[in-house]
């Protein structure tokens, strides 16, 4: 009976091998987040990703995309090619395995996400047209440096200043704080993002407002914290440094509006969970929340209790209703099942206190870029009007 078994799931591992192999479209051309002059990696129309690299004294390679470990096949020569299964449209993090040792493609740019710089790749959205480039007025993104007397470290933040923020020393704009998620940082929403080209798209077609955007780093730590923690978690003094520190250096620095109306706040995963704990804690600072895949609730498995939860903040609905212009969830319709349930619990909890809030659905897109993407699109529109 194992036999019979055995020789089957060999046939239908075959059949599987070959039915896969029959159906790759060899349309494949390199990909847009190539380092210059790099033919490889590819993108065919249904979505595979093509690596090649050489390394003729391996003796595996695997190209690691997806969750999923897709062997590669060497030629005579050393060089090393294959292709994953379809992948879904947007951006991915992915990376090679040679030999049991991870590393980047050398062939793609690099991006800060899984807590490391490692390798990227787009594959094409049916509606990427809004954070194309197009031929607009484009804005300028500057690296902002300073020093944390919380942190007691130097740190930065990205800074998006909106097309001709330069022409007009008198006009001033209003201020979105945007953040990243777990294992990402400051530069994640200027680069896979691609919130400059989001906000100059809907800038030039009148869709939003001019805004400064910032996007500082979500890792903030005392030292003293991190003494304690040694191994463990430090407590994140992240709310701290951007109310005392991020918020005065930046209308200190560029032309902001400064009240509340004027100052909105978003996350994405991790960040949403953030900037939901920040605005609450200061109603009188923002006027504006965005949740992108995320609410302060996760990962709880307990319906909320509106007395309890944030220390009662949402209990008085008259007064959030009052005090946020926008309360703005996001979720892709393919996201794990935790952030269906925490986000689903927040919303239930909202509608039977009476709060008010916009949510969106990114069809047919996980917990990953092309959601966060749609979602600041989506949110960007209702802010400073």
């Amino acid at each position: 009976m194992q036999l019979i078994i055995v020789i089957l799931l060999g046939i239908f591992s075959l059949s599987v091998s070959a039915q896969t192999n029959d159906k790759v479209k060899e349309d494949f051309q390199a990909s847009s987040v190539n380092q210059p002059g790099r033919e490889f990696p590819k993108v065919n129309a249904e979505g595979r990703v093509r690596v090649c690299i050489e390394a003729p004294q391996a003796h595996k390679v695997q190209l690691d995309i997806g969750g999923v470990k897709y062997d590669l096949e060497k030629n005579e020569e050393g060089v090393w090619t294959g292709e994953s299964a379809p992948q879904d449209e947007g951006f991915h993090y992915y990376q090679l395995n040679i030999d049991g040792a991870s590393v980047p493609d050398p062939g793609s740019k690099y991006y800060y996400g899984a807590g490391r710089w490692g390798s990227g790749i787009e594959i094409p959205a049916h509606d990427m047209g809004f954070y194309a480039m197009k031929d607009v007025a484009h804005c300028s993104i500057t690296e902002n440096i300073y020093f944390s007397e919380i942190t007691k470290d130097w740190r930065r933040n990205f800074v998006y200043l909106p097309p001709r923020y330069f022409e007009n020393s008198e006009k001033r704009y209003p201020v979105l704080y945007l953040q990243h998620g777990s294992y990402e940082d400051e530069t994640g929403w200027a680069s896979q993002g691609h919130t400059n080209l989001i906000l100059d798209n809907l800038i030039a077609s009148g869709k939003a407002k001019k805004m400064i955007v910032v996007m500082d780093n979500g890792y903030a730590y005392k030292p003293e914290a991190m003494q304690i923690a040694k191994n463990g978690y430090p407590k994140s003094s992240f709310e701290e440094v951007l109310i005392e520190e991020v918020i005065p250096n930046i209308d200190k620095k560029f032309r902001t509006k400064s009240s509340r109306e004027d100052r909105a706040i978003a996350g994405l995963s991790m960040g949403a969970n953030q900037t939901m704990r920040i605005i609450m804690n200061n109603l009188d600072l923002f006027a504006y929340y965005g949740g992108f895949s995320g609410t302060s609730n996760y990962p709880g498995n307990e319906k909320i209790d509106p007395e309890t939860f944030l220390n009662g903040a949402f209990n008085d609905a008259d007064k959030v209703n009052e005090k946020l212009k926008v309360l703005w969830l996001g979720l892709g319709t393919r996201e794990p099942e935790v952030f269906f349930k925490t986000v689903g619990d927040f919303r239930e909890m909202a509608e039977k206190k009476g709060i008010n809030y916009t949510f969106y659905e990114s069809p047919e897109t996980a917990h990953e870029w092309l959601t966060w993407r749609r979602c600041l699109h989506q949110y960007a529109q209702l802010l400073f009007k």
